[in-house]
C-alpha cells in the first residue's frame, strides 16, 4: 500500500489482513546538505519499522527497494540514511542493502 506525503515525501506500508501494518518505509527527497552526500536531491530513508516477529522476512528489503524505485523516478543519484550510533542492528540492515558507513556524528545542544 502507498501513501503520499506531501512535500516530496512518501510513505510505503506492508498491510496484512487488510488492516494491519506489517511495516513502513518514509522518505523524503532532501535538498539541504546531507552527511556523506555529493549531489542533490538527496533521497533520504527519514525511518523504517518491521515488526519484530517480521524481521529477517524480506519485507524491509522490498519497502527499500520501493523507495529507491520511487527516488530514481525523481532523478535522484544517491540515497542516504541515518542510524542511532549504537543501533547494531540498524547498521547491519543498511550494510546488507548496499548502503556504506560516510560518518559518524554526535550531536550536542545547549538550552539558552
Amino acid at each position: 500500500m502507498l501513501s503520499k506525503c506531501p512535500h516530496d515525501g512518501i510513505v510505503f506500508l506492508d498491510v496484512v489482513d487488510g488492516a494491519t501494518i506489517r511495516a513502513f518505509a518514509e522518505a523524503t527527497l532532501r535538498r539541504d546538505h546531507v552527511n556523506g552526500c555529493e549531489t542533490s536531491p538527496v533521497a533520504f530513508l527519514e525511518g523504517i519499522f518491521v515488526r519484530p516477529e517480521d524481521r529477517g522476512s524480506g519485507v524491509g528489503r522490498l519497502l527499500l527497494k520501493s523507495v529507491q524505485s520511487w527516488a530514481n523516478e525523481r532523478g535522484c543519484s544517491e540515497f542516504a540514511s541515518d542510524a542511532h550510533i549504537d543501533n547494531a542492528a540498524s547498521h547491519a540492515f543498511h550494510l546488507s542493502l548496499g548502503f556504506e558507513e560516510t560518518e559518524r556524528v554526535v550531536y550536542f545542544r545547549k538550552a539558552l
